[in-house]
């Protein structure tokens, strides 16, 4: 069980890396892209774009935040199954993890516009998903270092 545990805290440290460092990386990316598009700053109309699949953004969320993820949550199920813990502070971490996973699934979608290149302002999303996924993940902290005593409802 100890392996599962260790193999579970390194994904969700590469997994937290890449849900604090994805939102920077849009937000830094969709700027260079309004300047690279707009003629009066870069002094050419002519230019040929790039290939919007080819990002540092796409490569970041598909090749390391969505495998790590993925190894998080299958190594922190295989602890909860072998180690039989079912506890109301387990359920509330879960429910926090849920979140995780749809902040995650919004960067996905932030992905996809920014290599759409529509000129719709990104920053400001950007913003309120890198400080919800700091929320949640220091709730998630908190939770699983102090264990707290939560009352079941009836």
């Amino acid at each position: 069980m100890l392996w599962f545990l260790v193999l579970h805290i390194a994904a969700l440290l590469f997994w937290g890396a890449c849900l604090l460092y994805l939102p920077a990386l849009i937000a830094g990316a969709s700027w260079d892209n309004a300047e690279i598009n707009n003629p009066a700053i870069n002094g050419s109309a002519i230019k040929e774009p790039p290939n919007p699949f080819d990002s540092i953004a796409r490569f970041v969320f598909t090749r390391i935040a969505t495998p790590a993820a993925l190894l998080a949550i299958l190594a922190g199920s295989l602890v909860f199954l072998v180690n039989h813990t079912v506890t109301v502070w387990l359920i509330a971490k879960l429910t926090m993890v849920v979140g995780l996973v749809f902040v995650h699934t919004l960067l996905g979608m932030l992905v996809l516009r920014l290599e759409a290149n529509n000129g719709k302002p990104l920053r400001v999303w950007c913003l309120v998903l890198g400080l919800t996924a700091c929320a949640l993940m220091a709730g998630i902290i908190w939770l699983v270092l102090a264990k707290p005593v939560l009352e079941v409802w009836p």
